[in-house]
């Protein structure tokens, strides 16, 4: 006998429920593989990077940000955001060393960076990658005073005087500390003073700071917020920042010669080999050397690295001072870092906190 199939006809719900079963493994299948859907798999993933600085960078690294984000995608095709983390200089390096997963630091000091690069997170390379060492900019540090300059200071032997009192942070966390004591000590040698002059100076610095804050912001919170002092020891770039927001009731005021501050950048290369994102933080970094990036670098009133460093602003000129840099003051960062600023060194040596402080 032959067997016959006997099909049983659907019923109308039946057969609603299949062709939607269908439809639905149809769009399964084609989701992400036809070309301009728009699906998911054709969309490059989203990079995203940690750029690690110091803490007068926020503003600078915001409009940077959002600057090679866009630059990225058009030239890439792919999205990239960055997030950021501020501090003291010398407490991101610590904190990069114990597992903040940074793909790039952009740090105030080089000590800062090869602590890093000593750890094992950068390579020994690091300051050949980039031009000029991999500073892709400077600053110089100058003083802050109160609107009219009340106690008439005009240049660094005015802070020799009782009457003055100082703001700085402590150059033992702060990058911006480090390199207004080492201003302050250079000064004293370009005036034509020994060492021991130049450790008598720093001294009576430090006995006119009531206040010693771990990192840049926070020293200018104190001398603009809180009205602590006569005269704030800051970054340009800072100092800017700090007059304008003051609305009038702050001045900047250029010294005769000051020492040249050489923030440098790394990648961190344990960290963007392991995230696979190393071609986005290497290009960000380079974007600093740009002509957009110097453009953005100097509207925060930081002096980009190259010839013909774009101005502040339309208009406006660069002002003029005297510049002498570490290895005139120290030789270089391993001197200053063990002379000055180690333990038992001068600092620790002269500084002794107000009572009560």
């Amino acid at each position: 006998m032959n067997a016959r199939l006997l099909l049983k006809p659907l019923s109308p719900r039946s057969l609603a429920l299949a062709v939607a079963a269908l439809l639905v493994a149809a769009v399964a299948g084609c989701s992400g593989s036809a070309p301009g859907t728009g699906g998911a798999a054709n969309r490059p993933k989203a990079i995203e990077l940690l750029n690690v600085s110091y803490d007068p960078t926020r503003e600078l690294y915001r409009d940077i940000n959002a600057a090679f984000a866009k630059h990225y995608e058009q030239e890439h095709g792919t999205p990239v955001s960055i997030k950021q983390s501020h501090a003291a200089s010398g407490s991101q390096s610590r904190a990069v060393i114990d597992g903040l997963d940074a793909d790039v630091v952009t740090l105030a000091t080089w000590p800062d960076v090869e602590a890093i690069a000593k750890s094992g997170l950068i390579r020994d390379d690091w300051q050949h990658r980039y031009d000029n060492g991999s500073i892709p900019y400077h600053s110089v540090v100058v003083f802050v005073v109160r609107k009219g300059n009340p106690k008439k200071i005009a240049d660094w032997p005015d802070l020799d005087r009782d009457d003055i009192s100082i703001i700085t942070p402590n150059p033992k966390t702060s990058g911006n500390g480090k390199y207004s004591f080492l201003a302050a000590w250079g000064a004293a040698l370009a005036a034509g003073g020994s060492a021991e002059d130049a450790q008598k100076f720093v001294s009576a610095i430090y006995r006119r700071t009531p206040v010693l804050d771990t990192g840049a912001r926070a020293a200018t919170a104190t001398f603009s917020q809180k009205g602590i002092g006569d005269v704030h020891l800051t970054f340009e770039q800072e100092a800017h920042l700090e007059v304008d927001e003051s609305k009038g009731g702050l001045e900047i005021v250029y010294p005769k010669r000051s020492i040249r501050v050489d923030p440098p950048v790394a990648v961190v290369d344990t960290n963007v080999d392991r995230k696979a994102s190393r071609h986005a933080a290497e290009a960000y970094l380079g974007f600093l050397y740009s002509p957009e990036g110097r453009e953005i670098i100097a509207k925060h009133h930081l002096r980009p690295w190259g010839d013909n460093p774009p101005p502040p602003a339309a208009g406006e000129t660069w002002p003029p001072i005297e510049t002498f840099d570490i290895t005139f003051v120290a030789g270089d960062w391993n001197n200053a870092m063990k002379k000055f600023f180690g333990e038992g060194g001068v600092f620790d040596a002269i500084y002794q906190p107000q009572a009560g402080k």
